[in-house]
C-alpha cells in the first residue's frame, strides 16, 4: 500500500461488501423475504409476479437501515403498508415485520455457515495501522458485532458505529451521514480528515453529504460508475488495488482490471 496523503488521518470503513463477505448473504435473506411476500401478494390478487432484483437490491436496500430498505422497495412497486413497531413478529404484514423476518433469515444463515472476511481489506487495516491511521468501522446492522466476531475482525477497528447506536442515540440511516459523522466524533477527527470505504451507493452518497475528505468506492457487482457518479472519488475492484501517492490521486497497477 503506498502512502496515505497527510491530510487523512483516519479511515472508516462499511462493513458488508467492505471488510466481510456478507453483502451477497444479506441480498439472499432480501431475495428471500420478497420473493415469498410478492408472490404471495401477486397470487391474491390475480396479477403476474415480478421477482425481487439485484437492480432492486442495488438501489432501494443495499447500505440502508432494514426498515428503511423495507419501505423503499415496497414503494417502489406502489405498495403500502403500515410501519408497524420495532417489536412487531415476523409473519406481521407491517414493515418492522418484514424487515425482522428478513432479519431471522440472516442471522441463522450467518450462524449455521459462519463469515469470512476479505482478507486483502484485514491486510490494508493493518497496513493502515502501521502508518498510524486509526480505523472505524460502520454497519446499519444490528448485527455487526456478531459478524465481525464470526470474521475474526472485530479487535482491528477502534470505533464501532452500527444499527445499535443508531437506535439508542436517534442516527439517521444512509444516505445521511450521521453514522459516519458520529464513528468520526468518536475518533475526534474532522470529516475533512477522514476517509470512507464503502460498496453501496447509498453509502458514498453519505459519504459526500457528510464532507469526508476522501470516498473510496470499493466495486464487487460491476457498478463502479454508478459509485463514482454519486460521490466516490476513487473507484477499485478490491483495495488490494487502491495505490494512492501524496495528493490522494489514485495510481493504477499493473495488474488491475482495465475497467478501472
Amino acid at each position: 500500500m503506498s502512502e496515505i496523503p497527510p491530510s487523512i488521518t483516519a479511515f472508516i470503513f462499511d462493513t458488508d461488501g467492505v471488510v466481510t463477505r456478507t453483502a451477497t448473504v444479506h441480498a439472499a435473506a432480501w431475495k428471500a423475504l420478497f420473493d415469498s411476500f410478492l408472490r404471495v401478494r401477486a397470487a391474491a390478487a390475480g396479477m403476474a409476479f415480478v421477482p425481487f432484483s439485484d437492480e432492486d437490491y442495488r438501489r432501494y436496500v443495499d447500505g440502508r437501515a432494514r426498515y428503511d430498505g423495507v419501505a423503499g422497495f415496497l414503494e417502489s412497486r406502489g405498495i403500502v403498508l403500515p410501519r408497524g413497531h420495532a417489536d412487531d413478529p415476523p409473519e406481521s404484514c407491517t414493515v418492522c415485520g418484514l424487515g425482522n423476518r428478513k432479519n431471522e433469515v440472516f442471522v441463522a444463515e450467518v450462524l449455521e455457515h459462519g463469515v469470512d472476511a476479505f482478507d486483502s481489506t484485514l491486510a490494508f487495516v493493518r497496513a493502515l495501522h502501521e502508518q498510524g491511521v486509526r480505523t472505524a468501522v460502520v454497519s446499519a446492522s444490528e448485527n455487526c458485532q456478531a459478524v465481525l466476531d464470526s470474521a475474526g475482525a472485530s479487535e482491528l477497528f477502534e470505533v464501532r458505529v452500527d444499527g445499535l447506536d443508531a437506535i439508542d442515540l436517534g442516527l439517521a440511516g444512509k444516505p445521511d451521514p450521521a453514522l459516519f459523522l458520529e464513528a468520526a466524533r468518536r475518533l475526534d477527527v474532522a470529516p475533512a480528515e477522514a476517509a470512507v470505504v464503502e460498496d453501496a451507493i447509498a453509502g458514498v452518497q453519505a459519504a459526500r453529504r457528510g464532507g469526508f475528505g476522501l470516498i473510496v468506492g470499493v466495486d464487487r457487482t460491476g457498478d463502479s460508475e454508478s459509485l463514482a457518479g454519486n460521490g466516490a472519488d476513487v473507484v477499485v475492484p478490491d483495495l488490494a488495488y487502491l495505490e494512492l501517492d501524496e495528493h490522494g490521486r489514485r495510481r493504477r497497477r499493473p495488474d488491475e482490471p482495465n475497467d478501472y
